[in-house]
């Protein structure tokens, strides 16, 4: 595996390269940390390397809100100065500036 350094940090909004969402990272897996059924469901042709850093969204479209888990190759920097709206977004970030959301000072994930 590369030893590689993540491209984004959390509280960065990001959007998909190929689909249309966006979302919140809310925590950074170094390299691939999700089960083998869910990376084979990916077509082959979209499928990403492992050998990345994986990104943990709190994501929403144009219909919902959702959890996403999208590779490092697959991400875009999101430059619309837009909010996140998705709803456990107080939960885990105290306030917005602008570009990124300020994780909570006593958050701790799993």
């Amino acid at each position: 595996m590369l030893n590689q350094t993540a491209k984004f940090r959390i509280g960065e909004i990001v959007r998909h390269r190929l689909f249309p969402f966006r979302g919140v990272i809310y925590d950074v897996d170094p390299e691939f940390a999700n089960t083998e059924e869910w990376w084979q469901a990916i077509p082959e042709n979209l499928r990403p390397r492992k050998d990345q850093p994986f990104y943990h969204l709190l994501a929403e479209n144009d219909e919902t809100h959702y959890v996403a888990y999208v590779s490092e190759q697959n991400l875009l920097p999101d430059t619309s100065g837009e909010p996140v709206e998705h709803p456990t977004v107080p939960e885990l970030f105290a306030d917005f500036d602008g570009k990124s959301y300020i994780r909570k000072p006593d958050l701790k994930l799993n």
